[in-house]
This record gives structure tokens, C-alpha cells and sequence, in this order.
């Protein structure tokens, strides 16, 4: 469903993207193909950092050299700014803050999670592309690991993490919600959206690897499962493919952790 209508006659396009905290140039935007290299690089980066997401800029950077790419930690650095991926250790992060947001505390540290909707997780990852990237965001029950929401888009503009838990809240209410401290989660347009549902905020503590752990196996079981073994020639080729295995994640997919019950099913029975 698209956040802003570029036809409609009754409200302007820069007023429906100021309503929702939008950047304009991201409605026109077009998806430019990467250089092969730039697209090898970024590749090599998404693999590197899924086996791995404790590695920081400078540790993918000794990796990329030992696999033969010749690149230094500040392409590095802005690649992954570029792919909306951070390093989890203390040190240069690039899951950009704004500074003017408030920062909400981490709630989860010794809590017991023991039903569904208790807490859930958002985050964003990259999606590669035969020729480009776009990105995903979901919203992840912690106690049955069900999907609750996904969306992809071609920008990190704000609308599509706002869409997500839209979506989500119309799903059910969790009594925490817990993401990184990036700007989009920091935002204004977020934090309302939970604090008027009533939903407690949490956020990963800086340089904490173990904060956001569920929805990082997420990340990993998609991308091994899915993303790696195809090759996505457009962003719509993407969402159909990910619209299919999102469906097989909850409904069919036996999970060692859930006593080899699917996520639906710990979902919805435990939830009612």
C-alpha cells in the first residue's frame, strides 16, 4: 500500500510527506544499479556482517582485504551507513543517531518473556538486489518469533518503518517494543505512534550485542534461508519472494526453539 499518493487532487504531495515525515525526493526516488564493484563490495559486507553482526567496520574491512577486495574502513564505513547495517560493539556506529531525539531505556534486561505480545522487536536490514538493494523492516514477536509485519522499500526514508508497525498495531498490542537507538526509531513520528497505543518503548543499550538478539536470528534465518539462495531482479521480484517465504517462516516452518512448533501456532494458541 503506498504511504503518499502522487495523484491525489485533494492533498498536495509535500503536504501528505510533511504528515508523514517524509523526505519528497524520496517518492520520486528511482533505484540507480550499482558499479560491479560497489555492488561486490556491498554483497561481501551483507555476508560478512549476517555471519557475524558483532564485527564492526573495521574487522569487515580486514575480512574484505583477506578475501581479496581492495577497500579501506571509510568505504566500509559509508557502505554500510548506505545499507542501514550498524556495528553492535562500542566504536563508530552507523545506524545514524539524531541527537535531538530522546533516547528511551533498555527494558528487557532480566524479564521474563512468557507470552505472545509481551515484547516485540523492529529493526531494518538490507536486501540485495541482482543489480541494487532495497530494505526491509519487520516486526517480530519475541516469544513465539512470529512476523507480525514486514515491509520493503527502495529508500530508508521514514514511511515504510511508520507502515510496518501501523500494520502491526492493527494486529495487536505488545506491552514493549524494543529496537536500536537509530533515527528512525528515535523519531518523533515513531514514538508517538507506540506511546499513543500505549506501548512501553525500549531500546538496545549502545554497543549491547545481545539487546536486539531475536530479531538478529531473524535477519540471519532469512538471508540464509532466502535472500542468498536467490537472485532478485527487482525490488517487486523481492517482495513477491519474500511474500512467500514470510508465509512458510510463520505457518510451516518448524523451529528447534519452539519444541518444533511453528511460530503461528505458539502464536495464536498461546495468544488467546
Amino acid at each position: 500500500m503506498a504511504l503518499v499518493e502522487r495523484d491525489s487532487t485533494e492533498v498536495a504531495v509535500l503536504v501528505q510527506c510533511e504528515l508523514l515525515g517524509l523526505n519528497r525526493s524520496g517518492v520520486y526516488y528511482q533505484p540507480q544499479a550499482s558499479t560491479g564493484r560497489e555492488l561486490a563490495l556491498k554483497r561481501r559486507i551483507d555476508e560478512v556482517y549476517t555471519a557475524y553482526p558483532f564485527y564492526g567496520i573495521r574487522r569487515i574491512t580486514v575480512q574484505l582485504r583477506a578475501d581479496g577486495l581492495l577497500v579501506n574502513h571509510k568505504a566500509v564505513a559509508r557502505h554500510m551507513q548506505d545499507m542501514g547495517i550498524r556495528a553492535i560493539y562500542p566504536g563508530p556506529n552507523t545506524s545514524k543517531r539524531a541527537y535531538q531525539h530522546a533516547i528511551y531505556p533498555y527494558l528487557l534486561r532480566g524479564l521474563a518473556i512468557e507470552q505472545p505480545n509481551h515484547v516485540w522487536g523492529v529493526d531494518i536490514t538490507y536486501i540485495r538486489l541482482r543489480s541494487g538493494w532495497v530494505y526491509l523492516c519487520a516486526v517480530l514477536d519475541w516469544y513465539s518469533r512470529f512476523v507480525v509485519s514486514w515491509t520493503l522499500d527502495v529508500t530508508l526514508d521514514m514511511g515504510f518503518v511508520l507502515d510496518a508497525m501501523r500494520t502491526a498495531l492493527s494486529v495487536a498490542k505488545p506491552t514493549i517494543c524494543n529496537s536500536d537507538q537509530g533515527s528512525h526509531f528515535t523519531s518523533p513520528f515513531y514514538t508517538d505512534l507506540l506511546r499513543d497505543a500505549h506501548v512501553q518503548i525500549s531500546m538496545d543499550g549502545k554497543g549491547r550485542a545481545l539487546d536486539n538478539i531475536f530479531t538478529e536470528r531473524l535477519w540471519r534465518t532469512v538471508k540464509y534461508e532466502e535472500v542468498y539462495l536467490k537472485e532478485y531482479a527487482s525490488p517487486n521480484d523481492a517482495r513477491n519472494s519474500l511474500t512467500a517465504y514470510f508465509e512458510f517462516y510463520n505457518t510451516k516452518r518448524l523451529h528447534q526453539s519452539l519444541a518444533y512448533q511453528t511460530p503461528a501456532q505458539i502464536y495464536f494458541l498461546k495468544g488467546d
